[in-house]
């Protein structure tokens, strides 16, 4: 795994602007310079990863058209704000920001330069040269619900969630929502790892998980790690199902990976990019799901049953051709409150849309974390 330091990182970026400041392109115009900011690793095989796969997609379109600098394992932070920086003074013409802690530090940073756009991943807050752009995870983790909930046995499925933000708990509650619609004895347990990426944390929790009694683990964390750890359970005589996070994580194929949800980045960096070549770049907010292509479904193994298989792939080319709304009424809140009417379909944003969710599903013991 390819891991970096945040201080060696922003030196080969300094390093990297030093040595191709003032190179021109043989038709006299600069290459366009655009910069990723990752908070994990490029080699973690989910999140950032597939978000890396993005950028190389940027250079293949382009080719010396266009010139890509990254920093991976930024810390949501102060450090994060240094990077933007340094990527911005050394002449980034469009920075994406792949992380939704890096919220606050985008704003703040555009804000110091007005003439450079940037991107920001899972976000909400839009400037004049600050656009959003997010994929709608939760319609694949309603596939995962639906396939989990046949599957298991013990009736117990285990979550590893990162932190107690909106884009978390739509999923868990879609998880959960299409889980309970195919199995009503089924029983989520939820441990918060207060991390996107920390392979160590995100094994303990996955073997936590397996000794409270689950047989399926879903993650919204972004290594490995949990597939490692079931694999290894699998070995000494378990049966324990998993689904691969942001990437399709083939190598845990057929089990415990029996499917995944997969994040296609590669268009919209290539069509934003063009945007900046173009000169049509503009502020925009993006939220597109399997439909687009922006979530894909990894091949589903034959791990588990045909009939199960079937219902998962129909679930998918319905919620592809809009048919089938992930949220659709008649659903309560945890207290038993009416959240959607009997056909009802969630709305994107205002009061009690899925962008600000902030409340579990009727069913859910567990409580969100203050």
């Amino acid at each position: 795994m390819l891991r970096r330091t945040l201080l060696a990182s922003a030196a080969g970026i300094a390093m990297s602007g030093a040595m191709l400041g003032g190179v021109a392109l043989a038709d006299g115009h600069d290459p366009v310079k655009v910069g990723f900011v990752f908070v994990g690793p490029i080699g973690d095989g989910g999140w950032t990863y597939e978000h890396n796969k993005g950028r190389l997609a940027v250079e293949a379109e382009f080719g010396d058209a266009v010139e890509t600098v990254f920093v991976e394992s930024v810390p949501e932070g102060p450090d994060a704000e240094r990077v933007m920086t340094q990527m911005a003074l050394e002449g980034a013409d469009l920075i994406f920001t792949t992380s939704f802690g890096y919220m606050d530090p985008t704003i703040n940073v555009a804000a110091n330069f007005p003439d450079v756009s940037f991107e920001h991943a899972t976000g909400y807050k839009q400037a004049d040269n600050v656009s959003v752009y997010s994929a709608r995870f939760y319609e694949g983790r309603a596939v995962q619900g639906h396939i989990a909930g046949q599957i298991t046995e013990s009736n117990i499925i285990g979550y590893i969630a990162s932190f107690p933000i909106p884009e978390v708990i739509r999923g868990i509650n879609a998880a959960y929502i299409h889980a309970l619609e195919v199995n009503p004895d089924v029983e989520f347990k939820i441990i918060w790892a207060y991390t996107w990426f920390d392979p160590a944390k995100e094994a303990e929790a996955a073997a936590v998980l397996i000794e409270q009694g689950a047989d399926v683990i879903l993650q919204h964390t972004d290594s490995t790690a949990p597939q490692a750890a079931a694999a290894a359970a699998n070995d000494a005589g378990a049966t324990i199902y998993t689904f691969g996070q942001a990437s399709d994580m083939p190598e845990f194929a057929p089990l415990p990976r029996v499917s995944s949800i997969i994040d296609d980045w590669a268009p919209y960096y290539i069509a934003r990019t063009q945007a900046i070549i173009d000169g049509t770049w503009e502020s925009t907010s993006t939220w597109d799901g399997i439909g687009p292509g922006m979530v894909g479904i990894g091949e589903i193994s034959d791990a588990i049953p045909a009939e199960v298989k079937a219902s998962a792939e129909d679930m998918i080319a319905r919620l592809a051709s809009g048919e089938y709304h992930a949220f659709t009424g008649p659903i309560n809140k945890q207290d038993g409150s009416v959240w959607l009417a009997e056909g009802e379909t969630a709305s994107d944003y205002g009061d009690d849309g899925l962008a600000g969710m902030a409340f579990y599903v009727e069913g859910l013991t567990a409580e969100i974390p203050q």
